[in-house]
Parts: C-alpha cells; sequence; structure tokens
C-alpha cells in the first residue's frame, strides 16, 4: 500500500478514525513487530479483543488532548451511551476508573462555577473570595498542597465521573514508529481525506521504517520529553543531567544536538554561563560531526567570558576546515575581534564588494515589499513577491524525481511531504546521480517541459521546496522565459550544497524584463529593506553567491515619506 488516499477511511463512515488507527496499528506490527516490547504488545493484543464501540471510545480518548476526561464530555453519536463502552476499558485496564486528581489536573477538568461548589470549603479556610477568578482560586489552593484524590471526594455532589487514559505514552510511542515523529498526529488522515493534504506516492520496502532499534525509539522519546520539559520551565541545571549519550544514529545525534543548544540557550539567559558553554560544547564537538551552530555559540561565549586564547585556538582550525558558508562566515567575523584582543596581526581578509543598492521614498503605511511591488510594477516588466518561493519552487519541480526517490530509510509511511533524510548530510551524496540527471535538463532546454509537467501533474502535492499558492502558473512561466538556465543552474547546486540553510535568505521580489535589450539581463531579484532594516546573513551569503555567478541582484532600501 503505497499511497494516502488509500488508507485514509471515509469521513461519511462513522468509524473513520477507528478505522485509521487500526491501519496505523497493524502497520506498525507488521513492520516494526521486532521493536515492541511487552507493553505494546499487551495493548495490541487487549485492543483488538474489545467491542467496537469501546475501541471506537478508546481512540476518541487518544485523539484529544491530555489524559483525563469527564464522561459527560465524551459524547458521540456513533459510540452511543458512554458507560456500556467504558466498562470493557476498566475491564482490560487500559482506562482507569476513578484515578487520583491532582488540584491542577481538576481545575483543568471543572468549570469555575463548579469549582467554586467543589471547593467552597477549601475556599473559604484559604480566605479567598468567593468571587475570584480561576488563576486567583489555583494560586490561592496550590500553596495549601492538597493531595491529589478521586473526583468523587473533592466534590461528593457529583454524578458525573473523570476517567485517566493509561495507555497515552504506549498510543504515542507507536504514532512514533509509524510517522517517525511526534510532529505529525492522527488528523494527517483526515487533512488527507478532506484533500487539505496531499502526499507523494511513494512504493514502500518491506523494510522501509524510521527506526531500526528499539533503543532509537527510547532514545528519541527521552529527547523529546525533555524538550517539553524545557518547554514547561524546567531548569536547565537539571535537565543537562538527564541527557541521554549521544547516540550513534546521526539523526538522533542532530536531535540531541539541538537539544543542547536549546539547554544552553536557557542557562545563557539564566547567567549559567559555564553550563552554557558546557552544553555548546556537546553540541559542536567533534568538529566533523558536531553542529556548527553549538561551534558558534561556544566561541561568541567564551570571547565574552575573556577565554579570548581559547577560543582562538579552536576557531582558527575551524576556519580553515569548515565548509559550511554561515560558519565561515561567522568565523570570517570573530578571528580578527580574538586576534586584536591578543595583539596579533590582523588578518587579510578579502573584502566582499556591498551588492547594488537604491533608495525609494514612497508614502506608507503599506508592508514594505508590497509598496516597493505596487510601485515598480508596469506591465511590461512585471514585479512579483517571492520571497523564498520561486527559486526553491523551480528547483522542487525539476528535481522532483530525485527527491521523491524510495531510497531506503527516506520513506516509511504515506503521509510524508519529503524524504526523511533531507537535511542528512548524505542526503545529496546518495542521490547525486539522480540530481545531475534532473539538472541535465538544463543544458538542453528540456528543464521547460519538466517543470511546467510537474507543475500541473503534482499541483497540490506536498514538496518541501514548492508553496503551491505562491508559485502560479503566470510567474512560472514567466521565469522560464526570462531566467537563464546557467543561472538556475547555478541556483540549484547552491541549493544542494546546503538544503537546510539555503532555502532562507532569498531577494523579496523578482521584476521580469522580457522587453531588455539583446545582452541585457531580462529579470532582476531585489531584496527590499525597510527604514532600520539591515541584511541578514544568509541574505548577504546570497547577494555574494549573485554577484560572482553574475546573477542581476539588487538592494531596495525603502524610506517612508512623512505624511502631510
Amino acid at each position: 500500500m503505497n499511497s494516502a488516499s488509500a488508507v485514509a477511511a471515509p469521513l461519511d463512515e462513522p468509524f473513520y478514525y477507528l478505522t485509521n488507527f487500526e491501519f496505523v496499528l497493524a502497520w506498525v506490527a507488521e513492520r516494526h513487530g521486532d521493536l515492541l516490547g511487552e507493553a505494546e504488545h499487551a495493548f495490541l493484543a487487549a485492543f483488538a479483543d474489545l467491542p467496537r464501540p469501546s475501541r471506537a471510545l478508546l481512540v476518541r480518548m487518544v485523539m484529544r488532548r491530555g489524559e483525563h476526561f469527564r464522561c459527560s464530555r465524551l459524547a458521540y453519536a456513533e459510540i452511543g451511551d458512554t458507560g456500556p463502552a467504558l466498562a470493557p476499558l476498566f475491564a482490560a485496564g487500559l482506562v482507569e476508573e476513578a484515578p487520583l486528581i491532582d488540584l491542577e489536573t481538576l481545575f483543568v477538568q471543572l468549570r469555575l462555577p463548579e469549582l467554586r461548589r467543589a471547593l467552597a470549603g477549601e475556599i473559604a479556610a484559604a480566605g479567598l473570595p468567593a468571587a475570584a477568578g480561576k488563576a486567583t482560586l489555583l494560586e490561592g489552593l496550590r500553596v495549601r498542597e492538597p493531595a491529589p484524590r478521586p473526583l468523587k471526594t473533592w466534590w461528593p455532589e457529583t454524578t458525573d465521573r473523570v476517567v485517566r487514559l493509561r495507555v497515552m505514552a504506549t498510543c504515542d510511542r507507536l504514532r512514533l514508529m509509524f510517522f517517525g515523529n511526534l510532529r505529525q498526529d492522527w488528523s494527517e488522515f483526515v487533512l488527507s481525506e478532506l484533500g487539505r493534504q496531499r502526499f507523494e506516492a511513494v512504493p514502500f520496502a518491506a523494510d522501509s521504517r524510521a527506526f531500526r532499534r528499539r533503543e532509537e525509539v527510547d532514545a528519541y522519546l527521552a529527547l523529546h520529553r525533555l524538550r517539553q520539559r524545557l518547554e514547561e520551565g524546567e531548569p536547565p541545571a537539571e535537565l543537562a543531567e538527564a541527557l541521554p549519550p549521544a547516540p550513534p544514529n546521526p539523526w538522533l545525534a542532530a536531535r540531541r544536538a539541538r537539544l543542547c543548544i536549546a539547554l544552553g540557550r536557557q542557562a545563557e539567559r539564566e547567567g549559567q554561563a559555564g553550563r552554557a558553554l558546557s552544553l555548546y560544547a556537546r553540541a559542536g564537538w567533534p568538529a566533523d560531526t558536531g553542529s556548527a551552530e553549538g561551534r558558534i555559540r561556544f566561541l561568541r561565549l567564551a570571547e565574552r567570558r575573556g577565554e579570548t586564547r581559547k577560543a582562538l585556538m579552536l576557531a582558527e582550525p575551524l576556519a580553515a576546515a569548515t565548509h559550511d558558508e554561515a560558519e565561515s562566515q561567522a568565523l570570517g567575523r570573530l578571528l580578527p575581534r580574538l586576534r586584536r584582543r591578543l595583539g596579533l596581526p590582523p588578518l587579510t581578509l578579502p573584502a566582499e564588494p556591498p551588492p547594488e543598492r537604491f533608495t525609494l521614498r514612497l508614502p506608507g503605511p503599506d508592508p514594505v515589499e508590497v509598496a516597493v511591488r505596487d510601485h515598480l510594477h508596469r506591465t511590461s516588466a512585471p514585479v512579483h513577491y517571492i520571497e523564498n518561493a520561486l527559486i526553491t519552487g523551480l528547483f522542487g519541480l525539476l528535481c522532483w524525481e530525485a527527491l521523491f526517490a524510495p531510497l531506503p530509510g527516506a520513506f516509511f509511511h504515506p503521509f510524508q511531504s519529503g524524504p526523511a533524510d533531507l537535511h542528512r548530510e548524505d542526503f545529496v551524496a546518495r542521490r547525486r546521480e539522480r540530481f545531475d540527471a534532473c539538472l541535465a535538463r538544463l543544458e538542453d532546454g528540456r528543464y521547460r517541459r519538466a517543470i511546467r509537467d510537474n507543475w500541473r501533474m503534482k499541483a497540490g502535492i506536498a514538496n518541501p521546496f514548492v508553496h503551491w499558492a505562491a508559485l502560479t502558473e503566470e510567474l512560472l512561466e514567466q521565469a522560464l522565459e526570462c531566467i537563464p538556465a546557467e543561472h538556475l543552474r547555478a541556483c540549484f547546486e547552491r541549493l544542494l550544497g546546503n538544503l537546510r540553510a539555503n532555502r532562507a535568505g532569498l531577494p523579496d521580489l523578482v521584476q521580469f524584463l522580457p522587453e531588455a535589450p539583446a545582452g541585457e539581463p531580462c529579470y532582476r531579484l531585489i531584496e527590499v529593506k525597510g527604514p532600520g532594516d539591515r541584511l541578514q546573513d544568509n541574505q548577504r551569503r546570497w547577494l555574494a553567491f549573485f554577484r560572482r555567478h553574475g546573477i542581476p541582484a539588487v538592494v531596495c532600501h525603502l524610506e517612508w515619506l512623512a505624511s502631510a
């Protein structure tokens, strides 16, 4: 089975969500059976033995937020009476009938009038005004540290119940094994069925899956929980102690490095510079596999702490060895400062000439890109607001076959908007011959037909480089007419040099000049900067690249005219 449309149940079927959930369970059991533990096997067996209303109710709960649910809010027409559907879930141990509820959970489950009735005695004992709002009541009662208790103990008069789903962690693990991430959830099936999201149909081998060992699933979940705890405000010192060792899996190691950087940034904000340095070092080294961002943050912080000589000893070999443009740019600024502070001779670095610029003075208050676009637009010289959508979109259309090649480790479920290894170091190397074949069409003119065909045949299908709403037929045709193939090839090769970093920073506007004199460019790219706005580093890198390759690009500085 290789297409999302083949697995998403019709929405006019009342139990569509159950069908989709059961598809995931079958997929995971078939392809990830060796990664399942006792808890997952027990859940699969228990779930299969449930009557359909109970299975449906459990899935409804899994797809909602949190683990606690009021029975009065579990009302679904296709399921009917909640009581009979819940009983088998209690018996199987999948749902807890009368869980202990802490104060915070109680405040989530009950409305304010209900809280005032249920906690009247507690509120009076705490000296809180009866008319206080939820936040005030929670803060005032929290200091009394009430013990968790069942809802009936909190509120003896209630006829309602709160139950707790006991298998959310297991279902999250199964969802992770299916999708290969926890960003995607069960709504992917619904969005696909509604036609709001379409995915390329890629054939799957029998062993197509994101994880090879159970330990990799465990590592992903551990890193995910640490990230959640950081976002919830836990101190970075405690979270740093809980960091698992760097896994041998490269993409999990990259996730760990990004978490180290996030922890380091929070430690730095809290004045824990030493801890931040340690975390940045864990993210950045060894230099051949670590994060360039981690290394640069380490060096900048070391410089601010006065560890100048240490920073220089690390920075100089990095500058000689790095192939990362962003890292090279950052080191090009850092090294002269470090050498100056140590009294060393200055470096002789080639100066990049500034990009071509012009200034416009226009009335406001439109967004700056829109104001410049509308001012420059002519029927004979149309201007489009493209930002990062044109060059990347043409690349995604021309190289569609290479991007969606069914290589091992690239695709493992029907809801992928792009290959899972897109940002791994060997992504291009594994597909170099395929990319070369796509780019070869730029040499003989076949690229126009290939791009047009994919624009028509693949319209609306998710592609990490194609923003369909922005890439109109008019824009596409004008670009194919006016942008030379050699300029496209140069831009596409730069994208392939670093797909993560180079997808951003492209100019805001393109102006097509089909009536330009012979020998003159038939288009120009325009980066717009409003008052007080400066070029970002990735924009500077693109502009320098354009200049080296003779690609027409300018910077427009916009100044607002004073209103009368």
